[in-house]
């Protein structure tokens, strides 16, 4: 078994912002292997994020971004279980990063089953007639809009979005992370996004 050092351990807290001994625990049982160690412990964020789901959140903050120009914002409502973690620094960043996060990408909704029917119906029209238009047989066409608009969750909705400031891992990933550090349910409740010039 290889020694897992005070270096290690640094490194792999300034990769996850997870706790010393959970980096230590992780390291131990991925024999020192930075990579498996922040797997190990995302795995864990998961297991903690599902353990707290059921849990009510009354507390919480709106955080807002305004981009350089300011002719870009974001208010963003992120919801904890208490007042205590509300006014917690790694907390308020989150939430500040959530808001950054938006203002780039523009999601249509937090999950998919936010996307409004109207806008599905028109995506799922829209990838019709492509693959239509390509000549491929309507039991095929319904396979290929399938796989379409699985891709356009992925890039339309704020939970399953690459994060923009690491895009290796998902929103959602980044808030099960922060679950899993702070120890309390969190939500992004809700958002909005204004840009001079739109409706």
């Amino acid at each position: 078994m290889s020694t897992i050092s005070a270096t290690m351990v640094k490194e792999l807290r300034e990769k996850t912002g997870a706790g010393i001994m959970d980096c230590k625990g992780a390291l131990a049982a991925c024999d020192g292997d930075m990579s498996q160690a922040v797997d190990f412990l995302r795995k864990k964020g998961l297991a903690t994020a599902a353990k707290r789901a059921g849990r009510s959140m009354t507390e919480g903050i709106i955080e807002s971004y305004i981009h350089m120009d300011n002719k870009l914002g974001v208010l963003v409502e992120v919801n904890c279980e208490t007042d205590f973690v509300a006014k917690n620094d790694d907390f308020k960043e989150f939430a500040k990063n959530i808001a950054m996060h938006i203002a780039a990408t523009n999601p249509v909704g937090i999950r998919s089953e936010d996307v409004p029917e109207e806008t599905l119906n028109r995506e799922k029209e829209i990838y019709r007639g492509q693959v239509l238009e390509m000549g491929k047989p309507e039991n095929i066409a319904d396979k290929i809009v399938e796989g379409k608009m699985q891709k356009y969750f992925k890039e339309s909705c704020l939970m399953n979005q690459a994060y923009v400031r690491d895009p290796d891992i998902t929103v959602e990933d980044l808030l099960n992370e922060m679950i899993a550090k702070i120890g309390e349910n969190i939500s992004i409740k809700r958002f909005a996004r204004f840009r001079i010039g739109e409706l």
